[in-house]
Order: C-alpha cells, then sequence, then structure tokens
C-alpha cells in the first residue's frame, strides 16, 4: 500500500487557476483536497494555475490535510509539463496525484516511473508521493484490477461518474440519479461495487466521485449513502455547502462506533486466560466471535480515522 494513509472521507475539487478558492479551501474541514489542473482549468489558463498550485503548496496551512493535485490526462498534451512543473517545484509539499481517464495500467506505470526519475534527480524521498487512478470509462473498469495494482504507489481508486456514464451511452443527463426507464435496483451499483472490490483486493481505499447538484444536499445524501452503505471511504465534495453531510455519511454512527469499540474490548478479554480463553462469547444479547471482530475492526477504524471518541465503555464482569 502507498505510504499516503488516513481518512479521505470528504476529497474537495479546488480550480488550480483561482487564487480565492485555493484560499478558502484551507479552511474547510475536509480530510483530503486536490488542486484541479485538468476540468476545470481551460486550456488556455492551465501553464499559470500549474505555477500557482507551486505557489500554494509551499505556502501550506493545510493543516494535515491530504494534498493532491490532480493532472491531466495522459490522451492529452499537457500531462508531462503538469506532472514535472508540481512536482520539482512542490514535491516535498505533495501526498499524491490524482490520474484522471486511466484506462490501462501502463497509465499508472508511466506516472510511477516518471515520479521516479523525479525524486531520485531532487533527493526526494523515493515512493512517497502517491497515485490515485480515476476509473471514469468503460474499460477503466474492465483493466480495473491491473490498474490497482500497476504501482506500490496507488492510494486510491476513484469513481469518474460523468465520464463514466456517458463512456457506457447511459441515458441521463443527472449524475447519481437513476435513468429515465430504470425503475429497479440501482444502476450504478455495478460499477460501484466492482470499483470496491478491486480497492480492498489491492488494500487501497475506494472514492466516490462528486455530487453535481451543490445545492441538493438531500439529494447528495441519498447518493452517497449508497456507497458510503457499501464500504467506500469517502466522496468527493465541490462546494463547501457538501462538506459536513459528506463527512457525516462517510463516519460511523456515534452507537455504531461505540459498539465497535465493545466488540473488540469483549472479544479481546474472552479470548483471554483471564476471560476465559472463549473463541466465542456473548456480549449482552449478542454473540461475538472472531468474524464480529474482523467487521468491528472496520468500524472501529473509520471512527478512529474520523477522530470520534468513545460515549460508552464495555467493562468484564466482576468475578
Amino acid at each position: 500500500m502507498s505510504m499516503v494513509e488516513g481518512a479521505r472521507r470528504s476529497c474537495l475539487a479546488v480550480p488550480g487557476s483561482s487564487a480565492k478558492m485555493i484560499d478558502k479551501a484551507r479552511g474547510l474541514a475536509v480530510d483530503q483536497f486536490f488542486l484541479d489542473l485538468e476540468d476545470a482549468v481551460a486550456p488556455l489558463a492551465k501553464a499559470e494555475a500549474r505555477d500557482r498550485i507551486v505557489g500554494a503548496l509551499n505556502e501550506g496551512g493545510w493543516d494535515g490535510k491530504i494534498r493532491s493535485v490532480r493532472v491531466n490526462a495522459l490522451d492529452t498534451e499537457w500531462t508531462y509539463r503538469d506532472v514535472v512543473t508540481v512536482v520539482e517545484g512542490a514535491g516535498a509539499e505533495l501526498d499524491s496525484i490524482i490520474l484522471p481517464k486511466v484506462s490501462a495500467p501502463d497509465h499508472v506505470r508511466w506516472l510511477d516511473l516518471t515520479l521516479s526519475q523525479i525524486e531520485r534527480a531532487l533527493g526526494l524521498e523515493p515512493g512517497r508521493i502517491g497515485i490515485e487512478p480515476q476509473i471514469e470509462d468503460a474499460r477503466g473498469l474492465v483493466e480495473i484490477d491491473a490498474i490497482a495494482t500497476a504501482s506500490p504507489r496507488v492510494a486510491a481508486l476513484i469513481y469518474g461518474p460523468a465520464d463514466f456514464m456517458a463512456s457506457i451511452n447511459m441515458r441521463s443527463l443527472v449524475v447519481g440519479h437513476q435513468p429515465p426507464g430504470y425503475d429497479v435496483g440501482d444502476a450504478y451499483h455495478y460499477a460501484l461495487f466492482r470499483i470496491l472490490t478491486a480497492a480492498r483486493a489491492a488494500d487501497v481505499q475506494a472514492i466516490d466521485g462528486p455530487y453535481l447538484q451543490i445545492k441538493d444536499v438531500d439529494g447528495l445524501r441519498a447518493v452517497g449513502g449508497r456507497s458510503a452503505a457499501l464500504g467506500f471511504d469517502g466522496k468527493w465534495v465541490l462546494h463547501p455547502a457538501q462538506v459536513d453531510a459528506v463527512n457525516e455519511l462517510f463516519s460511523p454512527r456515534q452507537e455504531d462506533y461505540d459498539h465497535a469499540e465493545n466488540i473488540l474490548d469483549a472479544y479481546e478479554w474472552h479470548t483471554s486466560a483471564a476471560g476465559g480463553k472463549r473463541g466465542a462469547a456473548m456480549l449482552g444479547d449478542e454473540m461475538i466471535d472472531e468474524a464480529s471482530r474482523k467487521m468491528a475492526l472496520v468500524i472501529s477504524g473509520k471512527g478512529r480515522a474520523a477522530g470520534m471518541s468513545r460515549t460508552d465503555r464495555w467493562t468484564p464482569p466482576e468475578e
């Protein structure tokens, strides 16, 4: 797994060409941000945006957030210069590069090799900068297992819903909503579950893409709630109004976090000599065993990453 670890409940998209939005991003309660050189930046503004991004990263003030840059896709003329300018100028202040429209593992390998060359040239720590491939078309989804394992730098797989919908000719213009005529089930389930499965098999994070109706927080909760329920680690946000809802969606409920921690404590005690060396035991009316511990570790891990504190604590029964 990449060295780039930590919670990615909310990942804020920030246009690399906007000094105002970059400054505002510093004060938002997101786990990750990315300064964008791709869709949010016009072709004539890309060179200037690279320099602005280098300055913003070196200036600091990001308060422990995961610091990322989204470069342009490899079917454009801008990608190599994006990577060279940003990493040479601010590689020590950069945690990961988001690579959009990844449709083959060679895309990831190219970025890995390029980063390695720049690290050697500048004396940067080898392999520290992570790669986050964005899956945005049918071929990328077909190749996702190879993409996820193409480099030890891969830190997360990201779903790019709008481009993916266009790639498969989905009859919808609203990202996240069910296409007209699809009245049973979830049209996005396969893509989401496929990305999630590949991410877990490769021991990397899975991140849902943006919800474009930025004022529709109820719609965001409905769409984001589906990927959160599946087990995704986080979701992109496009506007400050989306941040609190996404952080809440991708954090455990307090009662679930407390219960998970109590399962871990109780199981550890019951399997110990003091607790009778039992592999299965009761926690209230619930039987817990090794499988229970594994499920509890997931919820506990998400809660701890979100900085949650316990409000209820299990204690061993008195002798």
